[in-house]
């Protein structure tokens, strides 16, 4: 009963939403067929610019493999380490990666370190492997983002602007409604929603725009790894308003700071700093 998502301000309504399709019995959910889709056209981006960037897509291929693998380790992992509170009594739900909680960021950090040791023993540049892998790594992100959408998950508090989302009671986890959420409940033909940020859709939107720039700039690059540095700057940029304002943000420790927001804000002040330093001395791309 109800259309499962609605914008009311954009006059847009989806009736009928699932979360995953059925196999021969199996259950695939719509989250992991849109992450798989990401690796595969973040794959083929990444091959795409490092033609662009006279590297050999060969080696690309190579890195991806590594990549992806300890990327969702990472992912999970990160996760995991910032919801001890919850894993520490339910150590046999570290593994069930199918029931959901991942983390970019996580996942992010292991791909840079993965790729790090890839360049040391293949005794290449790491600044032009990150270069070339960064823009598939957006890719990624992009799609990545809608996999949050078809899950009700990653979103912001109330809102009523252009973009306001409203989402079943019903279908979202019950840990992501808070006060405020409860407060500015919406009943429709007798069908409860909450009015949420579609945060998913903003850094999704945010990261298109990165891309964006990082591919116009490609031809202009000044230095190896400098769009790698842009990459972090502008995604840590996006990343630090658009987590301001989820409801779903991981604690660090014995604080109430999100811990994605403080290392995105690192992110911003440590690679425009290198920015800043490398333009004001004039770096060319063999140095």
């Amino acid at each position: 009963m109800g259309a499962d998502i609605r914008f009311p301000n954009l006059g847009i309504t989806i009736d009928s939403l699932g979360k995953s399709i059925s196999i021969g019995g199996f259950s695939i959910a719509y989250y992991g067929i849109v992450i798989a889709l990401g690796m595969i056209a973040g794959f083929y981006m990444a091959s795409w610019q490092a033609k662009r960037l006279n590297q050999n897509s060969e080696v690309i291929l190579d890195l991806a493999l590594w990549d992806i693998f300890f990327a969702i380790i990472g992912a999970r992992f990160y996760y995991v380490i910032f919801s001890w509170d919850y894993y520490s009594q339910h150590l046999t739900e570290i593994f069930n990666i199918r029931g959901g909680g991942m983390a970019i960021y996580g996942g992010v950090i292991a791909g840079v370190l993965t790729t790090f040791i890839f360049a040391k023993i293949k005794k290449l540049s790491f600044g032009e492997l990150t270069d070339a892998a960064c823009s598939g790594l957006l890719v990624g992100q992009i799609f990545g983002r809608w996999g949050n959408f078809f899950n009700r998950e990653v979103f912001g508090g109330y809102t009523d602007n252009l973009f306001a989302m409203q989402l079943k009671q019903s279908q979202v986890r019950s840990s992501d409604i808070n006060s405020e959420l409860l407060k500015h409940l919406v009943d429709i033909d007798g069908v409860k929603y909450i009015q949420v940020h579609p945060t998913f859709l903003y850094e999704s939107l945010w990261n298109l725009l990165v891309l964006v720039i990082i591919l116009l700039c490609t031809k202009k690059r000044k230095f190896r790894g400098q769009l790698f540095l842009m990459y972090l700057f502008g995604y840590g940029l996006g990343r630090f308003w658009i987590e301001g304002i989820r409801v779903d943000q991981l604690k660090l420790f014995g604080t109430g700071m999100a811990v994605s927001q403080l290392l995105s804000g690192l992110l911003v002040i440590v690679s425009g700093g290198i920015l800043a330093y490398k333009f004001w001395k004039g770096r060319k791309i063999g140095a």
